[in-house]
């Protein structure tokens, strides 16, 4: 048996860096065959990693970056494309292993080409099986792809589905830190600044995303995510409050056991996973150590804290394209956050907003969900979002 043929989609992000790595933990072009790594604007990681890696190809989506690219590539054999059309393209070179970490929508259509090559699709763009769960699942039984989740939590309750059946679940629960403002009242929250909400306590993660984990839209997106990939209805996802990041998610089964996963909060743990799946080699991680952790604790949600991971609830409710709003809509306001146009609080009210206008519009009362309705519900929510915000006295 040859190398494994290995692509890495957002290899410059917090999740794809971890991988990279770990190939090179685990010996890198010795042991795998680097097809495709894909990045942003940092280019020069970029073009390190394709040299590292000895990747075939490197990608920006960034046309004006190509040149940069080129520069820091010259002296090597590595093909070098820019632009979102080289992204696409790029997703449809075949891979026995692919890590789709491009954040927000601009995965989406990446994890469903790389969906189409069987093997296995590490998912950590969350928002293909949020926007598009159903259609990604029926590329992935069409082409024999197994999906494995690379979020921490929903990496945990795969791990402990593991043997079991699925007719034989009563609840899974997925843990969050409550972030940096766990403890803080709710009437200082309308002070914080995108500084603050950067700086997640626990895990090293960008800035957008420690972010959306502070705001708990991110929570919300996979409470989403695990109901179309572990098809559970609402009531069967619970969320809990756990501030050491230890236990990343347990499923509570019939006959009254539950079985949990745990480890120290480092992405490579469920990086890990996905990649050696089946098999569990060593990965060099931090062990946890409960002796020296001695409590391990656990609070229900505050919805009041937290209306965002509400609103996700009443989401798959709704159903149609209204987790692609819900996402859209999310993106917009936590950019205009970032910039200082609204504040912390006024990302939910715009998200919000827009998913009560498109309600009164019935906009979700068709349950056909295909790519084109996908992308022009992403395209119309981000239109609503920025003319909200715009129009609006924050």
């Amino acid at each position: 048996m040859g190398r494994r043929k290995i692509s890495i989609f957002g290899s410059t992000g917090s999740i794809g860096s971890n991988t990279v790595k770990l190939l090179l933990q685990q010996g890198g072009s010795s042991n795998y065959d680097i097809q495709v790594l894909t990045g942003g604007k940092n280019v020069k990681v970029l073009a390190d990693q394709a040299i590292k890696l000895k990747a075939k190809m490197a990608v920006t989506a960034h046309d004006e970056k190509l040149n940069e690219l080129r520069f820091y590539l010259k002296d090597s054999e590595i093909n070098v494309a820019a632009g979102k059309k080289a992204l696409i393209d790029s997703s449809h070179i075949k891979s026995d292993w692919t890590m789709s970490a491009i954040i927000g929508a601009a995965g989406i259509e990446v994890g469903l080409n790389s969906a189409k090559h069987g093997g296995v699709l590490a998912l950590a763009n969350k928002e293909t099986l949020v926007c598009a769960g159903n259609l990604l699942k029926e590329i992935a039984l069409k082409n024999s792809t197994i999906i494995i989740p690379v979020d921490s939590e929903h990496s945990a309750i795969f791990q402990c589905l593991r043997g079991e059946k699925e007719n034989a679940i009563e609840s899974i629960t997925l843990t969050a830190s409550g972030g940096p403002f766990r403890d803080w009242p709710l009437e200082k929250l309308k002070y914080v600044e995108a500084g603050d909400a950067a700086k997640h306590p626990n895990w090293s993660m960008g800035k957008k995303i420690s972010i959306d984990s502070a705001s708990m839209f991110n929570k919300g997106l996979e409470v989403i995510e695990a109901s179309s990939l572990f098809a559970l209805s609402k009531d069967k996802i619970k969320v809990l409050i756990h501030p050491q990041s230890i236990v990343h998610g347990f499923i509570g089964f019939k006959d009254g056991a539950s079985i949990a996963q745990m480890s120290s909060p480092d992405m490579l743990t469920a990086i890990g996973f996905s990649l050696n799946y089946p098999n569990r080699p060593y990965v060099k991680v931090d062990r946890m150590n409960l002796g020296k952790i001695h409590n391990l604790n656990f609070e229900e949600i505050d919805f009041n804290r937290w209306p965002a991971l509400r609103l996700a609830y009443d989401v798959i409710d709704l159903k149609s394209t209204s987790a692609t709003v819900y996402n859209a809509a999310k993106e917009e306001a936590s950019e205009a956050f970032i910039e200082g146009k609204i504040g912390f609080l006024d990302m939910f009210t715009c998200v919000d907003y827009v998913i009560d206008y498109l309600i009164k519009k019935d906009y979700f009362a068709t349950n056909y969900c295909g790519l084109a309705e996908i992308f022009e519900s992403d395209s119309l929510s981000r239109k609503i979002t920025r003319k909200y915000i715009a129009e609006s006295n924050f």
